[in-house]
């Protein structure tokens, strides 16, 4: 110790006074950042009580992550430490949003008890940029729609407009449908069928038909369907065929309205509908398929108005 002036402490009296390591000082000394105020005549390193303060504030920069440079430039003046901490921010933030989509991803692979290889697909899909996704949703709208142009226009937005994409913090149930959406979206007989439900929407539906006209045939067959049920009528029933020619008109083709709308309730394409609704973070809605099934069923038993 030296006499005159206030007592100083020896590293070890730091270390008990600030509950710190004897090797962490003696480290964060070495590094430039804890300066002893001068040294004992056995060459032993003292330190007055600022270095209790600036040992505190070290310790609290490294806790929440600082850099010993950083450390370093607060401590000398050098950075402002709001402008420091904003920086660490952002960088924690880019770290959670990987270390949340890490979970997500061995989430899904543990309730899908998945393979290596599934596994390093399902990461990669995982990973992929929002404008890789968005790009892999606008090339298969435009190959279900081209050469289409009387479909209606609503759907040509609706499938043109769905950039599906994982959220900053994607649920396991969110990453597990983006992996999915993405297998299914190179499933040759998923895009067999929603072309085939594209063709019959432009080769249906008249020149004259007001935009969105085929999502609201859609709600009146479920009205109806749904009305006729209630009331206890049976598909094989001649009031089933009175409920189809409301529905469809007097001269409709029933055949070709069963085709399409086998196409249009197919499961795969439901399925789709549904990955799409758990990518936007939306509970996945009632698809109303005792209504389909109603209608289909009157469509077999009546097949001619």
């Amino acid at each position: 110790m030296i006499d005159d002036g206030p007592p100083l402490l020896t590293i070890g009296q730091l270390a008990r006074r600030t509950g710190l390591t004897v090797r962490t000082i003696r480290y964060w000394s070495d590094e430039g950042v804890l300066h002893p105020l001068t040294r004992s005549h056995g060459g032993y390193r003292l330190y007055d009580a600022a270095s209790v303060a600036r040992l505190e504030l070290i310790r609290t920069l490294r806790e929440l992550g600082f850099g010993l440079d950083d450390v370093r430039k607060v401590l000398a003046g050098e950075a402002d430490i709001a402008a420091v901490a904003a920086a660490h921010v952002a960088a924690l933030d880019a770290q959670i949003k990987v270390l949340r989509l890490n979970r997500a991803v061995l989430s899904t692979v543990a309730k899908r008890k998945s393979s290596a290889e599934e596994m390093a697909l399902m990461n990669k899909l995982a990973r992929q940029s929002a404008a890789e996704r968005k790009r892999i949703m606008d090339e298969f709208a435009e190959e279900m729609l081209h050469g289409l142009d009387n479909v209606d226009p609503v759907i040509q937005e609706r499938m043109r407009g769905m950039s599906a994409g994982l959220p900053d913090d994607p649920t396991p149930e969110q990453v597990d449908a983006w992996v999915e959406l993405a297998e299914l979206l190179q499933d040759p007989e998923f895009k067999a069928k929603m072309r085939r439900a594209s063709e019959y929407n432009a080769a249906d539906r008249p020149p004259e038909e007001a935009a969105g006209a085929s999502m609201q045939f859609l709600q009146r067959l479920v009205v109806l369907a749904g009305d006729a049920m209630r009331d206890g009528v049976a598909p094989e029933s001649a009031q089933a065929d009175a409920v189809l020619r409301e529905l469809l008109g007097p001269d409709a083709d029933r055949s070709a309205v069963l085709d399409r709308l086998l196409t249009t309730m197919d499961s795969k394409v439901n399925r789709y509908r549904e990955l799409l609704t758990v990518l936007k973070g939306a509970a996945v809605q009632r698809r109303h398929r005792e209504e389909f099934a109603w209608v289909l069923a009157a469509l077999r038993a009546h097949p001619a108005s």
